[in-house]
Formats: structure tokens, sequence, C-alpha cells
């Protein structure tokens, strides 16, 4: 018999499936990513949810970045934020800064303008609010010897000068800036009339006389290359009196499931299971970002204004990471964005140089200097194609960065990650509470190093 056109003449696919075992996977989720920072970095365990991180006594305090608003082409500082200069730390809230913001001059350069010059006396405090400034020192033997960059919030001479004291440095722009100016003489004059500012002027001047090592601590008097019957110093290790504590963060959610799907639709798979599986990897991805973006204890914003360096050209090149190892001892590894670590590749393709490759857990990645550079998507991007590259140094014997979470809770499923069953509804739905308790601690300033304003899209 022959078929009539359009007519099947054998089972069809569709209608064979129903009666065949298919193969089949379990749920995928494109979310999942390496979480290189949640795998490398060393945990501690906080009993207590309470992490304290004791230092030596320092110093110098302030050092952060300024904030500007403007109106018009007009640019002004935010009064509380002049607090980052290290001779006004402590005067946030306080009214006198409305006053010192009102006495910045705003100046506008172009491209390759001279600043200040070095040799001219530095009785000025600058804040950059716009642009990129290069600083630039006379090298030993004649030669322009680069000393750094300074961008938006950053600030030069803010420590009091002798009188008479010169500029170290000549600051040109790199790009078109807008520079503020307030005048020593200014400041001090205001001073007479402001008993708060007069009061903090003066401890900050005490503070610099106080003896102190290279790194702002405290001081330990010690005595060397003598002989015979020397009267030795005596000395002892202050402590900082406010020590930083961290407290353990958390992610959470509530899962929900219907009875009638655990107990009906469960054979090949968990569907509980399955569901929670998808639900950790969720609390992970946020762990981790978390970790790095939060404001309070992430690591974009933990680490300290001397170990924020910006690049020279805007993309990161081999001269940009180098900066960052020199600051450190025992670097362990580089976190960037992926879209980072291929503009590194473009500079390096451009000068000829080819980084290493190291293997970690089966994965082959780019190293510099040995240095492992780990991609991470959860550092941002800005608008303008700008992102931030990390290095860090790990470990609590190597005065590192370490993780932390909480053991034991109840419920753990996995380190610091718990799920407890809350109970069912009236609609007979299961509901199960997915928590994960951690914090990131940065134990002195140069275990932890950003490169900023990152260029990756050019």
């Amino acid at each position: 018999m022959t078929a009539e056109p359009g007519q099947r003449s054998s089972l069809g696919a569709p209608a064979a499936r129903n009666l065949a075992t298919t193969t089949k996977t379990s749920p995928q989720m494109r979310e999942i990513s390496p979480r290189w920072l949640l795998r490398v970095l060393p945990w501690v365990d906080v009993a207590g949810g309470v992490y304290r991180v004791n230092r030596r006594l320092t110093y110098p305090v302030g050092g952060g970045r300024v904030s500007f608003a403007n109106t018009g082409a007009r640019i002004h500082v935010v009064p509380p934020t002049l607090a980052e200069l290290p001779p006004l730390h402590g005067l946030a809230g306080d009214p006198v800064l409305d006053l010192v913001g009102d006495r910045f001059e705003q100046r506008e350069y172009e491209r390759g303008d001279t600043i200040v010059r070095a040799g001219r006396p530095a009785d000025e405090l600058i804040v950059v609010a716009r642009g990129r400034v290069r600083r630039i020192r006379a090298g030993e033997y004649g030669a322009r010897a680069f000393a750094g960059i300074l961008a938006g919030g950053d600030h030069a001479g803010a420590d009091e000068p002798a009188p008479g004291e010169p500029w170290d440095s000549t600051l040109t722009a790199d790009t078109a800036c807008t520079v503020l100016f307030l005048r020593w003489e200014e400041l001090r004059a205001l001073s007479e009339r402001s008993p708060a500012l007069r009061d903090r002027l003066a401890a900050y001047r005490a503070r610099r006389a106080a003896p102190q090592n290279r790194w702002g601590e405290a001081e330990i008097a010690t005595a060397a290359g003598h002989r015979g019957e020397v009267t030795l110093p005596g000395t002892f290790a202050d402590y900082d009196p406010g020590p930083r504590e961290y407290e353990l963060s958390v992610s959470q959610t509530v899962l929900r499931v219907h009875t009638r799907v655990t107990d009906l639709y469960n054979d090949p798979m968990d569907q509980k299971e399955e569901q929670l599986r998808l639900t950790i990897q969720a609390v992970r991805e946020s762990q981790e970002r978390e970790m790095i973006v939060n404001r309070d204890f992430g690591l974009l914003h933990q680490a300290h204004p001397g170990q924020r360096v910006h690049t020279r050209t805007g993309p990161p090149g081999p001269d940009d990471l180098d900066e960052l190892l020199c600051r450190r001892k025992k670097s362990r590894f580089y976190l960037a964005h992926p879209r980072a670590v291929a503009a590194f590749h473009r500079e390096c393709s451009a000068r000829g140089v080819y980084p290493d490759s190291v293997e970690i857990d089966g994965s082959r990645l780019t190293a510099w200097r040995g240095v492992p550079i780990l991609p991470c998507d959860k550092i941002p991007i800005s608008r303008d194609g700008t992102t931030s590259i990390l290095v860090l140094r790990t470990g609590e014997e190597d005065q590192g960065v370490v993780g932390l979470h909480r053991g034991g809770v109840p419920g753990e499923r996995e380190p610091g990650l718990s799920v407890r069953f809350t109970g069912i509804d009236a609609r007979a739905v299961a509901s199960y509470q997915v928590s994960a308790y951690y914090s990131v601690a940065v134990l002195v300033p140069d275990a932890l190093g950003v490169l900023e304003n990152v260029e990756v899209a050019r």
C-alpha cells in the first residue's frame, strides 16, 4: 500500500520519546563562575562572630580622597570629606570644614601644563578635582624620574611645610585638569578663629614630631653597633587604641519547594537537592561579590590610600603590574576582570613581551613575574570603560588578607554555609533558609594593593 503524500509511514520521533528513557543533565546555571577569590583565600574560623585586627600604633591618619560637587563649571569640595586630609582628620561634621572648603581656589590646566614646579615654596595644599596629574622628580643623575600619578580626589602638599620648604617634585597635567588650591597661610589664619581647627592642627604637628619608623608606626628604639658599657634605650611597642573589628556579614535567601514536586517528581533526580545546589551557587556568587565591592569590608574599599596606584598610560601594562608588586613582599596573586586580563595581554603583545603562565587546580592561567592573574568578573567596570586590578598577600602568618567565616553553625552544609528547614505553610510549600556568613580582613595595609583607572575599552 502506498502512503498518501504528507502521511507518515513509521512512528514519529516525538511519539517515540514518550516511551524512551532520555539521558538528561542536571539543571545548568550560567551564573556560576570560577570564584577564584573564595578558592585561594585562606579562611579563619571566627568563633565569636567578630574578628579584631590589632596593630602597632600608627601616627599618620587620613590620606583618603576628597569628594566634589559642582554648580555649572564651578567645582567645590564636599566639606565632610576634607577630614580625609591628614591635617584635618577627625573634624568630619565640624562646621569649620565649610569655611575651609570656601577658601579653595579653582584653577584650570591643559595637557602638558606645569601645575607646580620643583624648588618653588610649598605654601599651598593641592587637591585634584578632575583629570590626571603626573608627578616628576629629578633623578640622581639629572634625568627626570617618574614619581606617580594623582587623579580625582588625590592631594599633594597636605603635610604642613616648614617655612621656605620647597616642592620636591614637579606636577604636570597629563590631561585637561581642574585643580583646587588652598594656601597654608589661610588655613593657619582660620585656625586662629576656630578652637577645634587649632587643636586639630596642634595634634597633627605633635604626631608628626613623634618618633616613628618609615611606615608611620610608633618607633621601637634600639641601639646597634656600640661597644663597651653603653646605656641601652628603653622602649615598648605601643598599640593602636582603636583596632578595626570585622563582624561577619551574611548572604541569605529562602528556598521554597512545593511538597507535591518533591513527592511525585523526585526520580531520577532529587528535586530538593537540585534546587538547593543551584541556590547555594547563587549565594556563593553573592558572597564573592560582597567581599570585593561591599563599601564596609570589600577589598576595593579597604585598600590603603598609599597602596592605590594609577596606570601610567591607561591600559594595564607590565610596568603597572610591576608597580603593584614592588609595594609589598610575597604577593600571592592578582585579581582582575577578564577584560582587564585581555587588555594586559594586548599591552604585552604591543611591547613584544610574553607573560608567564601557571597551572592552578587544573586551569592554565596568565601570570606576571610568577604571580598568577586570577580572573574575577565581580570587579566592576565603570561606564567609561575603566576597572581595577588587585594584588594580595594572604595568610595570618604573612600579615596578609584572610577570609573570615563561622564553622559549626546549625545546619552547616559547607564551611560557613547552612541550610535550615523552616517549615511547611498552609499551601504545602516547604521552606529552607540558606545562609552564608563571611567577611574579609586586611591585617596590615601593604597586604592589599589596587591599580585604579585601568582602561579596558581602548
